[in-house]
């Protein structure tokens, strides 16, 4: 982890400099990104996004990574292991907190583990993140002008920093997760009576009341909550990522998946509805989907098994060199970042029409799209462009989707939104 030289001796030291920036809008302001200490998924784009965005218009920037486990503290192996998989980060400060393994007999905890047991993954996290250990290092920071939290549950963990630093906080809601949590009862075991939708809803909406504003990705996220937290001032503010490689294709398909639920019940459609339909056509799933796919439909891994390569070091190049990317999502909510990087490569999509939710886009006008809502369509248009792969088609780099990209999802796009809605609440 990275702790900069005057945290050590912060009386009379000078800000560290920031990465350099456009304008410097933000220039000498400190701005604490909280967030899960997640990597390899959609959520954890948007913290490196943010990062980004911060830094080029001159702020600090703090990352403080929560970890969402018991035991997941400062300086432990899942600690080390969150760092060396999320180098692509770029925080002037790195900092990371989690829950010592002690507070497990803590009253709040055993409460929340009794909730959890039923399915009330919002009590558990919130739970967690009001135990988590603060770095010691947080104390020396002179100073914090913004908080910008992400997800719910860190809110906990965002209040505590504002009682010290009395400064305004940005919530980024990542949709709404009482949503995602009711999703997972589906594939679950789970004590009676089990956590219902409303049970959880009401958590999340309960933890969000000290934020400033409330950021949302999409939107029909922003629609949601608004009717749902009518008194609170709200932002849309479509995601950005990194740019995946525009390049000339290859002979395989790919699906990049992570391990979720959602992703899970996604593949195995794939794999057992549509997979059988297209013979001969080579696909590889790509992240970190195959423990889970291990675990959840152990035969259909066995059967499928070479197509997992599991977690690559370079994604972004693995969409420069493939015949097309797959979005076969039949499960989830909010926009999906892998939709947003398979746009941004320029390369022939095959999706269901669920993979655009959130987006506003109208994808199945777009020449470089095939929107298939069965697996017999899904399939025939994996067939169809398998066959015309050598053929000499549109510069990905000109394609409709790469044009979207630019013009909806592009660090520009994003970078300028974030600071419409900073300057409200800081009046720079």
């Amino acid at each position: 982890m990275r702790i900069l030289r005057w945290l050590s001796n912060p009386k009379g030291a000078a800000l560290p400099s920031a990465a350099p920036a456009r304008d410097g809008l933000l220039a000498g302001k400190v701005v604490t990104i909280v967030h899960p200490a997640w990597h390899s998924c959609g959520s954890h784009q948007v913290f490196v996004s943010q990062a980004r965005a911060y830094r080029s218009l001159g702020a600090t920037v703090v990352s403080l990574a929560v970890a969402d486990t018991p035991g997941s503290v400062d300086g432990s192996a899942s600690c080390k292991a969150y760092f060396a998989a999320s180098g692509d980060l770029e925080a002037d400060i790195r900092l990371y907190a989690g829950m010592p393994l002690q507070k497990i007999v803590n009253a709040g905890f055993l409460a929340a583990l009794s909730r959890w047991l039923r399915g009330n993954y919002a009590a558990m996290r919130v739970e967690i993140a009001k135990l988590a250990a603060l770095p010691v290092a947080l104390a020396s920071l002179p100073r914090i002008d913004l908080i910008h939290c992400n997800h719910f549950f860190c809110m906990a963990v965002a209040t505590r920093l504002r009682d010290r630093a009395q400064c305004p906080i940005l919530l980024d809601t990542h949709d709404l997760q009482a949503r995602q949590y009711a999703l997972r009862h589906r594939g679950g075991l789970t004590l009676p009576p089990a956590a219902s939708f409303e049970d959880m809803l009401k958590i999340e909406i309960e933890a969000m009341q000290p934020a400033d504003i409330l950021v949302h990705l999409n939107d029909e996220e922003a629609a949601a909550f608004q009717k749902l937290v009518p008194e609170k001032r709200h932002a849309l503010l479509y995601p950005t990522v990194k740019s995946a490689e525009v390049g000339p294709g290859g002979e395989d398909f790919i699906i990049i998946a992570s391990a979720n639920h959602a992703n899970v019940l996604s593949l195995v459609w794939f794999l057992e509805e549509v997979m059988p339909l297209a013979p001969g056509v080579p696909v590889k799933i790509l992240g970190n989907i195959d423990q889970q796919m291990r675990s959840h439909a152990p035969s259909l891994y066995r059967a499928y098994a070479p197509l997992f390569l599991g977690r690559v070091g370079d994604l972004h190049a693995a969409y420069g060199k493939a015949a097309g990317v797959l979005l076969p999502a039949t499960a989830g909510h909010g926009i999906s970042i892998k939709m947003i990087e398979a746009l941004s490569s320029g390369a022939p999509l095959i999706a269901t029409p669920l993979a655009f939710r959130g987006s506003g886009l109208d994808a199945a006008h777009l020449s470089n799209v095939t929107v298939a809502e069965t697996a017999a369509q899904f399939a025939a248009a994996m067939r169809l462009v398998f066959a015309n792969r050598h053929q000499r088609g549109a510069d990905r780099k000109t394609s409709p989707t790469r044009r979207i990209y630019e013009k909806q999802f592009a660090f520009a796009a994003y970078r300028q939104a974030l600071l419409n809605i900073v300057e409200q609440i800081l009046k720079v």
